[in-house]
């Protein structure tokens, strides 16, 4: 069973399994894919989303063996999540890493799993599959979300 508010006293290593699981707002964003420009660094999300991700329920359909499915899912880590800059702007991990806190629609604050979904937040019904996008092609799939 996960403390209350856990988030708020505890550091990201400091947290257990369950606590650090629960961080997962469902948004689904890093399951995109994303492209860096070499030159400046900055990262471009696109719409298209991992295959073994259902859109409708924005979670992986094998969780416990996504890295062996997927060769370069990375499986976030409390001690390198400030690393991780390709996270969503609106990650729980990211906001706890810089000492923000969660928005109000965070399915911890808010009690409603689909807090996320409704906010907007989530890629919900706005992603298509890698099986039908040729890889060279992820360019032309660029999206700029309002966060």
């Amino acid at each position: 069973m996960t403390e209350t508010r856990f988030w708020e006293h505890k550091s990201l290593v400091e947290m257990s399994d369950t606590e650090w699981e629960s961080l997962c707002d469902g948004c689904a964003k890093c399951c995109l894919h994303k492209l860096e420009d070499e030159a400046s660094g900055d990262i471009y999300y696109t719409k298209v989303r991992c295959r073994y991700l259902d859109e409708a329920s924005c979670r992986c359909t094998d969780y416990p063996n996504r890295s062996r499915l997927v060769a370069n899912c990375i499986r976030l880590s409390a001690t390198e999540v400030t690393n991780y800059q390709w996270l969503p702007q609106t990650c729980a991990y990211r906001l706890l890493a810089q000492g923000q806190a969660l928005p109000d629609w965070h399915p911890l604050l808010s009690g409603d799993p689909d807090s996320v979904h409704k906010a907007g937040i989530s890629i919900r019904g706005r992603a298509i599959s890698d099986e039908f996008v040729h890889p060279d092609g992820y360019d032309e799939h660029i999206i700029h979300w309002v966060e």
